[in-house]
């Protein structure tokens, strides 16, 4: 299979990977041809369009609209896998981001020459640099439990969620697992058709009233960023925050549907068991418990320190400059993700100028991919046309906290 040259691969088309890429671009580096956009979905939309029909647009929350375009217009009653698939879409149209898909990048190695290697299932990019903005998604957190095996009805992740009107839960015993978000709104719909439900946790969850400061949110950032500066493994953001208290939850808790029971330690055939002889039966396990970071393609790179977790500085990791993730740790929130793309782009711009003046004192090459950086007098023209199509005040994006409790 042919390799191509670029400056930059841009792995993964969500939040963080689109963020980035328009950063590069508005830095000079040209999509297609300085800079490759590759995502394995289909079709645009990130992990979004993978997202359960009933997480209507009007129910999500936090979630900040990407860089240079507002989303405007939407119906909080229509599906968010659809709305916010259609605003990406129209987002790489508008920017000109050309990403390339489906195209499943399977390894990152070493080069040689101070290039990367990028392997996919449509071939070879080497790179001076490489964006991993691959998220979460496809790495569904399961917790293991003795008797997991043995159980006899139905085990279903956040991953795979149908929504309530499925025969998993409609007149069933359902047991919840998981204290984020995503498990509250997974309980509060199959409470609605289930013959029973039960909402187990590790931790006792935490629920917070009232608006969410700004000093709050550094403070949270600050927590996750102290991780991976460390070389440990991220919290998401959202797991520090706590749970936002909202009317449907209070209604919930006064119903007795909403009241957290210890995780249990075993599972049996028919249903869930705790060590002092408590027991509940069960026909329907689902596990709300949260994803982990999709960074197998990078393990050939040996980028994992001690602790478990890949050592940062900002977005660049520390053990290989080249290297820049995003979407990861402290920028895994959305508005996160947005200043994490600006960021990478920032620094992935330093090692190639850099990269240039090395390679010009040694009679070497430029480092972009079939020339120079290109003025971008287009992007700002793209947005304000968009801005005018759409003819309606910009309406903030919003998404469901979907992190490991």
């Amino acid at each position: 299979m042919r390799e191509r040259e670029v400056a930059v691969v841009v792995i993964g088309a969500g939040q963080a990977g689109l963020a980035a890429a328009f950063h590069l671009r508005r830095l000079g580096y040209a999509p297609g041809r300085d800079v490759v956009v590759l995502d394995a979905a289909e079709r645009p939309g990130g992990a979004w369009q993978f997202r359960w029909p009933t997480l209507t647009y009007g129910k999500v929350h936090g979630m900040h609209a990407l860089p240079g375009m507002e989303l405007t217009g939407a119906d909080p009653g229509r599906p968010s896998s659809e709305v916010v698939g259609e605003y990406f879409a129209a987002y790489e149209e508008t920017f000109g981001l050309a990403v390339r898909r489906p195209v499943r990048v399977r390894a990152v190695r070493e080069d040689g020459g101070g290039r990367l290697r990028v392997e996919t299932s449509e071939g070879v990019w080497s790179a001076r640099a490489v964006v991993s903005a691959t998220g979460t998604w496809e790495r569904p957190f399961w917790p293991r439990v003795p008797g997991q095996e043995s159980f006899r009805g139905r085990q279903l992740h956040t991953a795979g969620y149908p929504g309530p009107r499925s025969p998993a839960f409609e007149g069933k015993r359902v047991v919840v697992v998981g204290g984020g978000t995503s498990a509250v709104q997974h309980l509060l719909e199959v409470s609605e058709v289930a013959a029973g439900t039960l909402w187990v946790t590790r931790r006792e969850p935490v629920f917070r009233e009232g608006p969410f400061a700004e000093d709050q949110g550094r403070a949270a950032v600050a927590l996750v960023e102290d991780r991976v500066r460390r070389g440990l493994p991220p919290r998401s953001v959202v797991s520090v925050t706590g749970l936002p208290l909202t009317d449907e939850m209070r209604r919930a808790r006064e119903k007795g549907v909403l009241v957290r029971q210890p995780m249990f330690d075993r599972v049996e055939p028919d249903g869930v068991a705790w060590a002092d002889g408590r027991r509940a039966a069960a026909d329907t396990l689902l596990w709300a418990t949260g994803f982990r970071p999709a960074l197998g393609h990078l393990a050939p790179l040996g980028l994992r320190e001690p602790g478990g977790g890949i050592r940062m500085d900002g977005t660049r990791v520390v053990a290989d400059p080249r290297v820049h993730l995003v979407g990861y740790g402290p920028s895994a929130s959305t508005v996160g993700a947005n200043r994490a793309g600006r960021s990478a782009a920032l620094d992935v711009r330093r090692l190639l100028e850099g990269a240039a003046a090395e390679g010009a004192s040694t009679g070497g090459t430029s480092t972009h991919g079939a020339g120079g950086p290109v003025g971008d007098s287009t992007t700002e023209l793209g947005a304000a046309a968009y801005e005018h199509r759409a003819g309606r005040s910009p309406v903030s994006m919003a998404a469901a906290d979907s992190a490991p409790r």
